[in-house]
Parts: C-alpha cells; sequence; structure tokens
C-alpha cells in the first residue's frame, strides 16, 4: 500500500468586482457592517487562489494528480466564469449569496469537488488582498 500522501497547489489569478450587502438589513445596516465594501458602485478586487489537492503517489506515474489536468478544470470551472465579473450581477451563486472572500471559497470547492475525483482531499486558499486571505475547509 502506498502511504506517500502529498499536497500538490495550483495557483490561479482573477480579477472581479463585487459588493458586500445583505439584503435584510437597511442601508445604514449594511454600510456600518461592510463600510466601502457596501459601495453601491461596487468594487473590485485582483484574487489570488490556491487550490490544494490532497493525494496518494500513484507508483506509475509519480504523480498525485496530473498538474496539467487540474490547471484545465480550474481555468474551464473557476476562472472563464469568475475572471472580469460582477459575482452580483453576473454569478447566478450569489443572486442571494453574499460574494465575501470566505463564500467565494466555498463556492469555489463546491464547483472544483464535483470535477475532481472524490479520492482527492481538497483545500481552497483564497487571497482577497495581499493580507486578507481565507482557507476552505478550515
Amino acid at each position: 500500500m502506498n502511504h506517500n500522501k502529498v499536497s500538490v497547489f495550483r495557483k490561479e489569478h482573477f480579477n472581479a468586482a463585487h459588493r458586500l450587502n445583505n439584503p435584510l438589513l437597511s442601508n445604514e445596516e449594511n454600510n456600518a457592517v461592510f463600510g466601502k465594501c457596501n459601495n453601491i458602485n461596487f468594487h473590485g478586487h485582483n484574487y489570488e487562489l490556491i487550490v490544494k489537492v490532497i493525494g496518494f503517489v500513484d507508483p506509475v506515474t509519480g504523480y498525485v494528480i496530473d498538474m496539467k489536468l487540474l490547471s484545465d478544470i480550474i481555468k474551464a470551472e473557476i476562472i472563464e466564469k469568475f475572471d472580469h465579473k460582477n459575482l452580483n450581477l453576473d454569478l447566478i451563486e450569489f443572486k442571494v449569496l453574499n460574494p465575501t472572500a470566505e463564500n467565494i471559497a466555498i463556492t469555489i470547492y463546491n464547483i472544483l469537488k464535483e470535477k475532481i475525483d472524490t479520492k482527492y482531499e481538497l483545500k481552497i486558499v483564497l487571497y482577497e488582498t495581499a493580507r486578507n486571505y481565507v482557507e476552505y475547509p478550515a
């Protein structure tokens, strides 16, 4: 049995606009909670996405996962969908879900989990800024 469990990482980048807003709160409450991030005209980020795949090294290929395949999945399922988009207006996932970094990371995880073999563990790290980032699952 192969006990060589390894984590591999793919880093990607996308730009997107969003507005943090909870329709259940008043304008004043939204402004108090989200401040500048509640700007009615939206604001943008240069997101850095790190997808971590954890699995066993295949004895034939020497890979945990083919990184070209992983790259292709991320580009097709995430980058094409998120890059240069207004998350609130352009993505069905955020019609009712507030597009915080936390919720974006969970959404990306859920999309990729459907496309990546269940034998792998998956973790998402999403940098909204150089200093603010989230990890899911925690």
